[in-house]
């Protein structure tokens, strides 16, 4: 039996914060027919843009990942695409009224909720994986990323940020798709500011919604979050969450290894450009369930995994 496209049961809408405008942001999700891919929708504008995910779109990696259609802007994406990538979603409508995706709880893990809430339904066609053929490779400075020939979905990042909490917790994390969940190994981690950064955001405007709830927030020397940590890795792996959703923006799931070392959304964006360029350097594939070389994030076993 093939591998299927996916998309979702039913609608569900939410409302949450915009992490920059400090605005209640509303976002529905929509069903969407097999091959549809990816498609935000800014609600607020007349008439409304649509914006279907794809690397050009990525106009600026600042802070966030953020898509951009005729000047019209939809910010800090990449936490829902990581939890559609991790969830298997290839085909849905998003429709937000903001600027920005409401930032949540910093992590995938509400958007997690939603999608399991919405519940997921396979379409009668099959998932074109992209698979990596040749490395590909992108350097800024000291920080750099690379996509490697891998049967499997495996991320590996490892982070320095030179600060005593973040020093103090583990510096490299790895998921391997063939025996890692999305939701119990990667969906909680949130992401992560300092308050000096944060006054200075704030007085350019930016991070009027940031808070201790969504946000781990630190000082010069340690973690201002009461509850501390959700896990001693949350950092790293928080940095691994947010490459699997730049990683997603290229419309299709990777067969591949991504291996990176400080990289951040502009890398990660410059990454997926580099492989497009070469097109000896990857391929479009389909499988059979038997034949997956990932079962459980292939194949239908993911969509019932829970936290």
């Amino acid at each position: 039996m093939m591998v299927k496209q996916r998309t979702l049961k039913s609608v569900f809408s939410t409302v949450g914060i915009g992490l920059h405008s400090g605005r209640k942001v509303s976002l529905t999700l929509r069903p969407a027919a097999p091959d549809t891919g990816i498609v935000f929708t800014r609600v607020d504008v007349n008439p409304p843009v649509s914006i279907k995910v794809e690397p050009t779109r990525v106009n600026d990696t600042r802070m966030a990942t953020t898509l951009d259609k005729d000047g019209v802007r939809i910010a800090t994406i990449e936490h829902l695409m990581s939890a559609l990538s991790g969830m298997g979603i290839d085909n849905v409508y998003v429709d937000v009224d903001a600027p920005e995706i409401p930032i949540m709880d910093g992590s995938g893990s509400s958007f997690v909720f939603l999608i399991q809430a919405a519940g997921i339904e396979e379409q009668n066609a099959p998932r074109r994986f992209v698979r990596v053929l040749k490395p590909v490779e992108i350097n800024l400075g000291d920080k750099w990323a690379k996509l490697e020939p891998y049967e499997g979905y495996k991320l590996s990042f490892s982070i320095n940020f030179g600060h005593p909490a973040i020093d103090a917790t583990a510096q490299l994390v790895e998921v391997d798709f063939e025996r890692d969940n999305y939701v119990r190994d990667v969906s909680h981690a949130r992401t992560f500011g300092f308050v000096n950064d944060l006054e200075m955001l704030r007085s350019l405007g930016l991070a009027q919604g940031g808070t201790l709830d969504n946000a781990i927030v630190m000082d010069d020397y340690s973690v201002l979050n009461p509850d501390g940590l959700r896990s001693k890795d949350e950092f790293a792996k928080h940095k691994l969450l947010d490459a699997m959703g730049d990683l997603y923006v290229l419309g299709y799931p990777l067969v591949a290894h991504y291996s990176a070392h400080k990289s951040g959304h502009e890398i990660n964006n410059k990454l997926l450009r580099e492989l497009l360029a070469h097109e000896d350097s990857y391929e479009f594939v389909t499988y059979e369930g038997k034949d997956s070389p990932v079962p459980q994030a292939f194949t239908t076993a993911l969509q019932y995994h829970s936290a």
